[in-house]
């Protein structure tokens, strides 16, 4: 499939000189993500952008009356990219409205799945979709100016990466023939190994369920994680160096870059990563046990920690609807009007949430998304949190709030210390993260993804450490058993890939009364709301600069699609599928036609 732009000779321009232009579907990632913009050729400035999406899907109504049981295996089909995390926030949701604390090992081994995960996704996007936006091919046809400068540029940590210049980065990350391209796809297949290690099978795993894994836990098991876990280190020693080494030059070589993808900083993680030590899953400790996480969670604005504390961010998450295809529901049933603590839930929380899907004909001007627009309260304002594409939260977070000081890592307050040991080829290297200076921008997104995918493999190490420690003090059990409840209710935080995920679960008559999903794609890809505030991608790319050297009538739209790109949209998670009052298919087969022929 391939991006439709919408160019000036199509579309005329209006009476204020700005010109049209779409791209839709995005290309490099999966669902029907499209992009509307109005552009100012001659201040060279995008004014206007809108987010769309044209699939509907009803996980949220056909949940209804399942067994809570199934929820994980169900809601991992929701995504064919990051379905474990889905099966993980499931299951972190049914432990607490089961009331079931997995054993120790079983939650390490969850980690170790998880950890995984972030290592395999973030590596074959940054470098196999993202990457491209920066390679010699792409740069050559947008900005070759600035690709004869990377010619001459000599790259500050070539010892470390093996690349002399920016140039040869560039050619590095050429699609199919750069080098560094193809070695990304190898180590790709190391991650998604260490995950079927875990968990059985990828990306839907087979071994996760409430109460832990059925996971066997061996020495061998973990021998054969943390071999490839090691070359995946030795790795990272070599790709965080280069990708700085490319991003700090697109600074140096276009001056005012900062601003491409630039918003207000306002970055929201739900945290990852739990400790057996302290986590419990219940409610009323969910503070203590949020805060525990190897990945704190935390709401950022402006810069600044808001709050960390799990129910806090549980009790701020409001569902609102504005220019998305819903009716809202107002006079529909309040399933939780207290929390287990006695706090009030607000009827726009998504365990009072009802889906009532509405299709229309798009319309820029009113209604024209799938995706609603979730938002966190503050108490006075609706904020349109984004996850910074996942590590930029995350990292921001986790490095505000100086809890996490074990292993391999370190919050120092205003930074995330990454400590990677010596490897077959390379002496131990010691990284650090700072918060950026340019605030949420394109280019520090994109940085932030590489740095968390060594954060997640030094968090790995950690690991596999502990789980060695049970496995060989003979404490091997990874399941407990529980009962389901007739009445009950749970919510389930980690993080997505690419950001926040949180389920939340009503149970009544010991089925499934009311589920929703809530996955990074519609915090970030989300519409206009009924307030009138943009969602993130609309916030990030109207406003942006032109960089871009390409005249209107050849224009490719670069730099908003590296802005688009550094969220890690996703949209499956996102959008949903809608079938009116649905069709009956009658299939007539032969008598004589053989089994196999159907």
């Amino acid at each position: 499939m391939t991006t439709t732009v919408r160019t000036p000779a199509d579309l005329g321009a209006d009476p204020e000189g700005l010109v049209d232009m779409a791209w839709d579907p995005i290309t490099r990632i999966v669902g029907s993500l499209g992009i509307y913009t109005k552009i100012d050729f001659k201040q060279r400035e995008v004014v206007e952008c809108h987010s769309t999406s044209s699939i509907f899907r009803g996980y949220s109504i056909f949940m209804k009356g399942k067994d809570p049981r199934d929820a994980h295996f169900i809601t991992s089909r929701i995504c064919g990219i990051c379905g474990d995390n889905h099966a993980t926030c499931s299951c972190y949701a049914q432990n607490m409205a089961y009331g079931v604390k997995p054993p120790k090992l079983g939650e390490w081994i969850v980690n170790l799945g998880e950890a995984a995960e972030y290592m395999f996704d973030h590596n074959i996007f940054q470098e196999n979709l993202v990457g491209v936006d920066y390679c010699e091919k792409m740069v050559s046809e947008t900005n070759p100016g600035v690709l004869a400068q990377a010619e001459r540029t000599e790259a500050a940590h070539a010892d470390a990466h093996g690349y002399r210049t920016i140039a040869d980065i560039m050619r590095a990350l050429n699609p199919f023939t750069g080098d560094f391209y193809r070695e990304a796809l190898q180590v790709s297949r190391w991650t998604r190994e260490m995950f079927c290690l875990m968990e059985g099978r990828h990306v839907h795993p087979s071994t996760l369920y409430p109460g832990g894994v059925g996971t066997v836990a061996t020495i061998q098991l973990m021998t054969d994680y943390m071999s490839r876990l090691m070359r995946y280190v030795e790795f990272m020693k070599k790709v965080v160096p280069m990708h700085d080494d490319l991003f700090d030059f697109f600074y140096e070589a276009i001056p005012g870059y900062d601003k491409v993808g630039l918003r207000r900083t306002l970055l929201g993680c739900w945290g990852s990563f739990q400790d057996p030590e302290v986590c419990n899953f219940a409610y009323r400790d969910m503070t203590e046990w949020g805060r525990a996480m190897f990945v704190t969670p935390g709401v950022v604005v402006d810069g600044k920690l808001v709050t960390n504390d799990l129910v806090d961010i549980n009790l701020g998450i409001r569902i609102l609807l504005g220019s998305s295809y819903y009716d809202d529901w107002d006079d529909q049933e309040m399933f939780v009007r207290n929390d287990p603590l006695g706090n009030p839930v607000d009827r726009r929380h998504p365990w009072n949430q009802h889906t009532n899907p509405h299709p229309q004909k798009r319309d820029l001007d009113d209604k024209y998304s799938w995706v609603m627009s979730p938002r966190w309260f503050d108490g006075t304002d609706h904020l349109a949190l984004d996850t910074g594409g996942g590590p930029l939260a995350r990292l921001w977070s986790t490095a505000l709030s100086a809890l996490v000081d074990v292993g391999y890592v370190k919050a120092t307050g205003h930074s995330v210390q990454i400590n990677l040991p010596k490897t077959a080829l390379k002496p131990p290297v010691s990284l650090e993260w700072r918060i950026p200076p340019q605030g949420s921008n394109t280019i520090e997104r994109n940085r932030a993804r590489t740095y968390f995918q060594a954060y997640a493999a030094a968090c790995a190490l950690h690991f596999a450490e502990q789980a060695l420690i049970e496995i060989r003090a003979g404490r091997t059990k990874t399941w407990e058993s529980f009962e389901v409840p007739d009445e009950g209710i749970g919510c389930g935080f980690t993080e997505a890939v690419r950001g926040v995920l949180s389920h939340h679960m009503v149970i009544r008559d010991g089925k499934i009364a009311n589920y929703h999903p809530y996955p990074p794609t519609p915090w970030n890809a989300n519409p206009r709301d009924s307030y009138g505030t943009p969602g993130p991608y609309e916030d990030a790319v109207q406003g942006q600069p032109i960089f871009e050297e390409n005249d209107r009538e050849h224009f490719k739209g670069i730099d908003i699609m590296r802005t688009v790109r550094s969220f890690d949209p996703c949209l499956p998670c996102g959008v949903h599928m809608y079938l009116g009052g649905g069709k009956t298919l009658n299939t007539v087969h032969s008598p004589t036609q053989s089994v196999g022929a159907q």
